[in-house]
């Protein structure tokens, strides 16, 4: 089988270490996508233990489509009764990109229409009551390039579950787990954010330190379709069981207000990871290392300022900051997300080194910090 992972704009190359991970073959990577080339029971593994990616679609055809007549034949070409049950509902939605086909309600209209005359062949019908199970038909057209998609994950990936209350900008998981991983975890290190919002970041920590699949709690569209092995699922969650291990690192989260500690409380309950993490209430302006002469490393995506109110109060934060983690931890690594480009100015240090990352549709930069040089 074709897969098609989707990412966030600059994770692609952790999704692409996640499929190698499980011993799968990568094909192409563009922006926002990595193809592989996997066994079926990779629909089940992959959702289960895909840490960075989006969403996990099984391509059913790929063609050029420069005018409707090539998209309808080509859709029309796929053998969709393998894929959708006579009852089944099968809703299309898409993108197109620098494409001749760019209005995409059209095109969602011509795929539909292609699929219904391809079935009505197959069942002998003429009208499909669509009551049955869901499957989701997706097209992504890409320099007049289409590529037709079963999407098998529904929620998006960064749903892990155990977020049910969030602050007023949360941070994707799937971003916060990235800027985990940038910041190289280590046993013996504390991990730190000083404004922890919901909890994510340290959530994230917590569960990659322990090598616990983010998606073991949680239920996948895939599970509905009829053309895919039950028993996969369970192997899968029983593997990622298997998988599990034991960290004997801290990893400690604060914020400012009571409120959000208490979110992001019972959020580390729900994600099984209450027993690893320690949330406080604190203020980043006062900021001391929670356990006296340790090493440690701070991980956290303070507030923007997006708005021009804001913005002033988000970079005297920074200048804050700054001064409280040169006083209180002169030697440890810090990591900020943000999109505010005044930051190291604010912040009082140039970044050793600055990577481009996406929060949702944001455009940020994850500046890293690897040995304070004042």
């Amino acid at each position: 089988m074709i897969f098609v992972a989707s990412c966030l704009f600059g994770m692609e190359k952790f999704v692409a270490d996640d499929i190698d991970s499980l011993g799968y073959k990568r094909i192409e990577t563009i922006d926002g996508r990595v193809v592989f080339e996997a066994p079926p029971e990779a629909v089940a593994r992959c959702n289960v233990f895909f840490r960075y990616a989006e969403r996990l679609f099984i391509s059913v055809g790929e063609f050029y489509a420069y005018d409707f007549d090539n998209l309808f034949e080509g859709v029309k070409a796929i053998p969709w009764q393998e894929y959708i049950p006579k009852d089944g509902a099968f809703p299309v939605k898409g993108h197109s990109i620098k494409s001749k086909l760019f209005s995409v309600p059209d095109c969602q209209k011509i795929v539909k229409k292609a699929i219904v005359e391809k079935l009505k062949k197959s069942y002998s019908l003429s009208v499909f009551p669509e009551t049955g199970n869901r499957v989701q038909v997706e097209f992504f057209i890409l320099k007049d390039k289409a590529c037709i998609m079963i999407d098998t994950s529904g929620a998006g990936l960064h749903k892990r579950g155990y977020r049910t209350e969030a602050n007023d900008a949360p941070l994707r998981e799937t971003l916060a787990a990235a800027l985990v991983k940038l910041s190289r975890p280590r046993e013996n290190v504390l991990t730190v954010d000083p404004l922890c919002g919901s909890g994510t970041i340290a959530i994230e920590a917590a569960l990659l330190a322990t090598n616990t699949a983010p998606g073991i709690n949680r239920k996948f569209a895939g599970e509905s379709l009829s053309f895919l092995n039950p028993t996969m699922w369970d192997t899968a969650r029983e593997e990622s069981r298997s998988v599990i291990k034991t960290w004997d690192g801290g990893i400690y989260g604060f914020d400012i207000d009571p409120k959000c500690i208490e979110i992001s409380i019972q959020n580390a309950k729900r994600a099984n990871a209450d027993n690893l993490v320690r949330f406080g209430v604190g203020d980043v302006r006062n900021f001391k290392s929670p356990v006296s002469d340790a090493r440690g490393t701070i991980v956290t995506n303070p507030p923007y300022g997006e708005r021009m109110s804001d913005r002033k109060n988000a970079e005297k934060l920074y200048a804050d900051m700054g001064k409280a983690f040169a006083k209180e931890v002169p030697s440890w690594q810090i990591y900020v997300l943000t999109c505010n480009e005044m930051f190291e100015r604010c912040f009082g240090r140039r970044a050793d080194k600055a990577r481009k990352l996406y929060n949702g549709m944001i455009p940020c930069t994850y500046y890293q910090f690897f040995k304070n040089k004042n």
